[in-house]
């Protein structure tokens, strides 16, 4: 058995590291906070929001001492934080490649927010046809007994780029990355018909909202947060009275 000087370093060390993987946590906690409300707030003021679905992941502790590794890095918590930047992560998907943009600027005009670094795939594709938007952030996450600058990498695509990404990853983790060419063109083939779509998409939803001074049909749908506050009907309120004065004779 290990000595009792050794199990209290092990606990210490188990300690530290649980202190360190919950910070990235809390880091993620925030941000989602801040976009959710983004997202919230600009649905409200717009009747749109650039903002269609987040999600957040952290990485295992497996991942990022491999990653550590990879990058050379001292393999000390510091040395860590240092070098790995993508231990918490949180993915922004959005309708059109326009909104991208639209969110980058609003996360980075967060006051409390340093944006650390960029990296425009979208004006820049990798050569896999891959085409997304890339920041690296910092947030101060407010511990019991200090504050802790957290880094959040945060990745911003459209619906279609997205579900492409996702085949993509599916593909390179089932043949261990050494994937046939062929499945390669047809990547980047597929890659190039999503930014086409994105593209199309787009200039539809250009064309539609110069239509917006056109009166068009009620589609028949109204939105939960609309209830009590748009009027009823005088149509709705006739037939109601007519329905009560029936049942009060």
């Amino acid at each position: 058995m290990p000595a009792p000087t050794d199990l209290q370093g092990l606990r210490a060390l188990n300690g530290d590291f649980t202190r360190f993987m919950m910070s990235y946590k809390f880091g993620i906690d925030e941000v989602m906070t801040k976009i959710n409300i983004l997202r919230e707030e600009f649905s409200h003021r717009h009747d749109y929001s650039p903002i269609e679905n987040v999600s957040s992941r952290l990485k295992s502790a497996e991942s990022i001492l491999a990653k550590a590794d990879r990058k050379g890095s001292e393999m000390t918590l510091d040395g860590i934080r240092s070098d790995v930047h993508d231990i918490a992560g949180i993915r922004v998907t959005c309708s059109f490649i326009s909104d991208t943009y639209k969110i980058f600027d609003m996360i980075s005009a967060q006051r409390d927010v340093t944006v650390l670094q960029v990296r425009d795939y979208i004006a820049q594709p990798k050569a896999n046809g891959y085409k997304s938007l890339h920041m690296i952030i910092e947030v101060p996450v407010f511990m019991s007994d200090h504050v802790e600058q957290v880094k959040v990498e945060i990745q911003i695509r459209t619906i279609a780029m997205d579900f492409w990404a996702a085949l993509e990853h599916k593909i390179y983790y089932k043949y261990n990355r050494a994937v046939p060419e062929r499945l390669l063109t047809e990547l980047r083939d597929a890659a190039l018909a999503a930014n086409r779509l994105d593209v199309k998409m787009e200039r539809l939803h250009d064309e539609v909202l110069a239509l917006a001074s056109v009166p068009g049909a009620d589609d028949g749908v109204i939105d939960t947060r609309d209830i009590g506050r748009d009027a009823v009907p005088d149509a709705m309120l006739r037939m109601l009275a007519a329905a009560r004065s029936d049942q009060q004779q």
